[in-house]
């Protein structure tokens, strides 16, 4: 089971991404619920994910119309919402520097 930090933070992505939403709560509950160990049992479930520095991964969500990017530390069962937004933000988006910023 691993500690989502913070679930206030998906919300506000759920808000402004609303046809996001629901694939965004099911990848929540989803990793919630996971019990991987590292990241090639990760890679086994999320085939897409993608491993970039610090401990970050990038999601595809919606068929990669939307991508998602967390650090997890799977020593900790931690993970920390980074940043959200569609394929095209995330194009013009440096995923291994980005900060989820309040807008």
């Amino acid at each position: 089971m691993f500690n989502i930090i913070t679930r206030k933070t998906l919300l506000q992505y759920c808000q402004q991404y609303p046809e996001a939403a629901n694939a965004l709560k099911e990848w929540y509950y989803e990793m919630h619920n996971a019990n991987f160990k590292n990241f090639n049992q990760l890679k086994q479930v999320y085939g897409n994910a993608s491993l970039v520095s610090d401990d970050r991964v990038v999601f595809n969500i919606m068929g990669n119309k939307y991508r998602l990017v967390v650090r997890i530390v799977f020593d900790f069962k931690a993970i920390q919402i980074k940043w959200f937004g569609t394929h095209k933000e995330y194009d013009k988006t440096n995923v291994e520097t980005v900060k989820f910023k309040k807008k």
